[in-house]
């Protein structure tokens, strides 16, 4: 996949090659994918409405699908690129938006799998505190993002993980490179501050990126 110099999901070719991108720039992708199906076993009720916040091509919503199904329940994906759009794999109900600007209601359980930090970084903290006060009591809310990384030298040990990651994971020094450079500005990693001042429990880290658990106020 040619890296653009300023990272679009907009792009064909981008939407094209995403698959096979992501994992092999995030070599845990499948693994946090199927984590989230789990979690969403424990919180979709029966009937229940999911969010699948930044759809993409639809692999979060083919992993919850059985639950969904088994359950009665309904599935509505949410994402703002008509190219990204088109190779979604028809799970559920998409629709064209941005999250930020989306009517949601009282829902079961909402996923947001590396979308946040591609959202307008003074819109997230609003986002995030509406996710959690429309959420059902008994439901959950499931973050995973690029998350502002710690001071001083850990910074830097955290950064160089994902770094090492990707590229045990087959991606050429110079893509892992093009690839950071287009992100510039792009994408604005979130603070966890704003997740945790809503109760965010972290079940995943690994270097920058991480995963939190919000649930529904009783």
């Amino acid at each position: 996949m040619n890296i653009p110099d300023n990272w679009t999901f907009d792009s064909s070719d981008v939407a094209a090659g995403f698959e096979g991108h992501v994992r092999e720039q995030l070599p845990w992708y499948d693994l946090v994918t199927d984590a989230v199906a789990q979690i969403g076993r424990h919180y979709i009720a029966e009937g229940g409405l999911v969010y699948d916040i930044g759809a993409s091509t639809g692999n979060v919503a083919a992993a919850l699908r059985a639950t969904v199904k088994d359950r009665n329940g309904a599935i509505v994906g949410i994402e703002p690129s008509a190219a990204m759009a088109e190779r979604h794999n028809g799970i559920g109900t998409l629709i064209r938006g941005r999250a930020e600007d989306f009517p949601f209601e009282p829902f079961d359980f909402a996923v947001s799998m590396l979308a946040l930090m591609f959202v307008n970084p003074n819109a997230v903290p609003a986002l995030i505190d509406r996710l959690a006060k429309t959420c059902k009591p008994g439901g959950a809310v499931v973050v995973v993002e690029r998350t502002l990384p710690p001071s001083g030298y850990p910074s830097l040990v955290t950064s160089r993980l994902t770094l090492a990651a990707k590229a045990a994971a087959g991606a050429p020094a110079e893509q892992i490179v093009a690839k950071e450079l287009s992100l510039a500005g792009v994408q604005r990693p979130i603070s966890a501050d704003v997740l945790i001042a809503h109760g965010a429990v972290e079940w995943f880290r690994f270097g920058d990126f991480a995963g939190y658990l919000i649930e529904g106020a009783a």
